[in-house]
């Protein structure tokens, strides 16, 4: 809980509150963790390259820096065609479904609160879904990002206008109970449209499940503007979600109006789940795990959670991909399936604790 005299400060202002610098001793080792994770993935695959090779081969490619490449033709294409790509869009979506997961447990006050809590998942699977089944495996493979983008926004959308049209819609219970009613509705729209169309059942099943295989540079390029603007936007609230921590009519008496705070956070940690799911299906536990570990290490406050939740979720799931394509190589496994693997035991432990606590 922060002080409500250091927090105090002008209505007039604005609800954005100009953040704070992370401290070196938490910053330094959460970029080592991330770039040793990055650097672990590039060097992982059927084919081996080694660690001095891919550092000449990055480093060739980097301005005022003579250094000749010592990798081939063919090992240049494999780095940079096929790992790095991948590597970078795990990072990109680990970064945003983390920062997402922390930023939705503090504006709801509810430590199990994650990404997908308002319809994101369901959404974004209705959408999928219908692009599957609407053609055939070329075009659902270009058309599905924005299917599932359009339908997360469209499930969040949803629940917000349900929430917001019954009595006290500015609840935070209210928000969670139609995000859970706007679900169940569009799962059992999916249902339907799955069961009119089966022979997409696989192609559907393998995305609900997660999974980085075919990304390129084509799908870092299409979330990157949606993560750079929500990862913005919630670290600029981070102080607010701090002040909000302490319950509405604080905040109120303040002159911070706690209703457009909370606006703001969701939609933009629901636009960069949107953005994130769309291009790797529905990676469930990241939000859980990776907040709840960085406040066991670095604190409660938000100024320290969210820039770290963003680093080191980053790291995590570039380090579950690196299992999801190791562990039964030369199989590979859906990465939804490594992150439920850890985050269920971890959701039980904390539901246990929670609920003691309470």
């Amino acid at each position: 809980m922060i002080s409500l005299r250091q927090a105090e400060r002008p209505a007039s202002e604005g609800p954005v509150i100009a953040p704070t610098v992370l401290p070196a001793r938490f910053l330094i080792p959460a970029l080592v963790c991330m770039f040793g994770a990055v650097a672990a993935a590039a060097l992982t695959g059927p084919v081996r390259l080694s660690a001095g090779q891919v550092m000449a081969e990055i480093a060739a490619h980097l301005p005022f820096i003579e250094v000749r490449s010592q990798l081939s033709e063919r090992d240049a294409a494999i780095l940079w065609q096929l790992r790095m790509p991948r590597v970078v869009l795990a990072a990109l979506v680990g970064a945003m479904l983390s920062a997402s997961g922390a930023a939705y447990q503090g504006v709801f006050n509810n430590p199990l609160a994650d990404p997908y809590l308002l319809g994101a998942a369901s959404g974004a699977a209705l959408g999928a879904t219908l692009a599957i089944a609407g053609g055939d495996q070329e075009y659902a493979r270009s058309f599905v990002p924005v299917a599932a983008f359009a339908g997360a926004l469209l499930g969040v959308g949803m629940a917000y206008v349900l929430a917001r049209s019954a009595r006290g819609g500015s609840s935070t219970v209210t928000l969670i109970l139609a995000g859970v009613a706007v679900a169940s509705f569009l799962t059992a729209i999916q249902t339907f449209v799955q069961q009119r169309n089966q022979e997409t059942f696989r192609g559907v099943y393998r995305w609900i499940l997660g999974g980085l295989a075919t990304s390129g540079w084509r799908e870092v390029l299409l979330i990157l503007p949606y993560v750079a603007a929500s990862s913005a936007a919630l670290l600029l609230h981070r102080r607010l979600l701090d002040l909000m921590s302490v319950g509405d009519s604080e905040t109120e008496s303040l002159g911070i109006r706690a209703s457009r705070v909370r606006l703001w956070v969701i939609a933009a940690a629901s636009l960069g789940t949107a953005a994130a799911v769309s291009v790797s299906g529905l990676i469930g536990f990241v939000g859980i795990i990776v907040p709840h570990s960085v406040r066991l290490i670095a604190g409660t406050s938000y100024r320290t959670v969210l820039p770290l939740a963003l680093i080191l979720g980053a790291a995590f799931l570039v380090l579950a991909d690196v299992l999801a394509r190791t562990v039964i190589s030369p199989a590979e496994l859906p990465i939804g399936v490594v992150t439920a693997f850890f985050g269920a035991p971890f959701f039980a432990i904390l539901l246990r604790s929670t609920a003691r606590e309470r």
